[in-house]
């Protein structure tokens, strides 16, 4: 997944902080993911990154089409296979690794972490930004009124980056709260 919006971002961040990077995605996304930083990119489409006897220290699913199991002989020794979308195996894995073997299955979601150290990891990411370090990859836009297409379009699983809903700011349509207050002030 690292042409979807967790994988992009994940891919700049990963290069950010020194890391060696294998993008996977489809063909028509290897040169974006390239641009983001990937020392190498794997088609899906054309090869199993997990049959190519590459092993990696992390493995990062974001889009939660994998598992532990079918990743664990391409982890290191203490590699780590995380994914943001917690299931029953996944939990189950968690749990299994947790207790047996030196290669863990983790889920991670920004989300639940608490408040402060939200607050610390959005500083981070915001002198990130400002550095030119972390761009933001954005697939297409839709009103907030097709809500249901925007849906469907992620649904079929091959955008780029993010989909992002645009709503109107149109002050003429909103409501007058105390007409009185809007009157005086425009006298």
């Amino acid at each position: 997944g690292a042409a979807g919006s967790l994988g992009t971002s994940a891919v700049q961040l990963a290069k950010y902080y020194g890391a060696e990077v294998t993008g996977i995605c489809s063909t028509p996304n290897i040169e974006m993911v390239k641009s983001l930083g990937a020392d190498q990119v794997i088609d899906y489409t054309k090869q199993n990154f997990s049959k190519n006897d590459q092993t990696y220290d992390i493995i990062y699913d974001t889009v939660g089409k994998l598992s532990f199991s079918a990743c664990k002989s391409s982890l290191t020794e203490k590699g780590m296979f995380v994914s943001p979308v917690l299931g029953m195996p996944l939990l189950f894995q968690m749990v299994w690794t947790s207790i047996f073997g030196s290669k863990k299955a983790k889920f991670s979601a920004t989300g639940l972490k608490p408040v402060a150290e939200l607050k610390l990891l959005f500083n981070e990411v915001k002198e990130i930004i400002e550095a030119g370090k972390l761009k933001s990859i954005m697939d297409r836009s839709f009103p907030l009124e097709q809500v249901g297409n925007a849906h469907r379009y992620i649904e079929k699983g091959h955008k780029r980056g993010n989909v992002v809903l645009v709503m109107e700011h149109k002050t003429d349509k909103l409501p007058i709260a105390n007409p009185e207050l809007n009157n005086s002030e425009s006298a």
